[in-house]
């Protein structure tokens, strides 16, 4: 398995390759946020370590411009910033974990070998269907690029759907995705279908007969 570690610190840069190359990882390293990004494009490694205190590009422009140009690279996340707001959009961001220093070497090799299990499947940061947007960390909803207005609900079950993009989904799972409450009537589901209807267009969620329904979104 190959590593980018992507760390400015020399020390901990030698550090890390050394105790990963001991693990049985190859690994690769680059010292600033550009020579990372141009690795990490190049999609031939199975994890990436990030630092986010970077020269020249920030750890969280390289996350960006990765899964702008859909690498979906496990990245773990190694940074001295661990304030809950960091960790909050380094994850909205694209990460897959965050480890904040100074940190167990141990602990880090298990997050990065339970990384290469779960593999890298497409995990965008803004998802999309048709001429639908919805950005899940700033809760943001466009239709052809216009903002549209929806209530915390009608963005949950929308998001839902649009996570599964295709599928159709039960009337069931979404009601107890969503709401949370096994023992709701099943109808609130349709009730907000019919709200998300009015505000982005009978087309956009399709009604498969007997089965339940997925995001269309044109």
């Amino acid at each position: 398995m190959r590593i980018l570690v992507v760390e400015d610190e020399a020390v901990l840069s030698r550090a890390l390759r050394r105790g990963l190359q001991a693990e049985g990882f190859a690994v690769d390293v680059a010292a600033d946020g550009e020579t990372g990004l141009e690795a990490a494009l190049e999609g031939d490694h199975d994890v990436v370590v990030l630092d986010l205190m970077l020269p020249g590009r920030s750890g969280l422009e390289v996350l960006r411009e990765m899964r702008r140009a859909e690498i979906w690279t496990p990245v773990l996340v190694l940074s001295a910033k661990d304030s809950d707001d960091d960790v909050t959009r380094g994850l909205d961001v694209g990460a897959d974990d965050y480890l904040a220093k100074p940190f167990a070497f141990s602990v880090l090799v298990a997050r990065l070998r339970a990384l290469l299990r779960r593999g890298a499947p497409p995990r965008p940061a803004v998802l999309e269907a048709g001429r639908l947007t919805l950005d899940p960390a700033t809760r943001e909803v466009r239709q052809d690029g216009a903002l549209v207005e929806l209530t915390t609900r009608e963005t949950a079950l929308l998001e839902h759907l649009m996570r599964r993009p295709g599928e159709v989904l039960t009337k069931v799972e979404l009601r107890d995705h969503v709401w949370d409450a096994a023992g709701d009537d099943l109808n609130v589901v349709e009730v907000y279908v019919g709200y998300l209807r009015r505000k982005l267009g009978k087309g956009a969620i399709e009604t498969v007969r007997g089965a339940g329904y997925r995001v269309v979104g044109r």
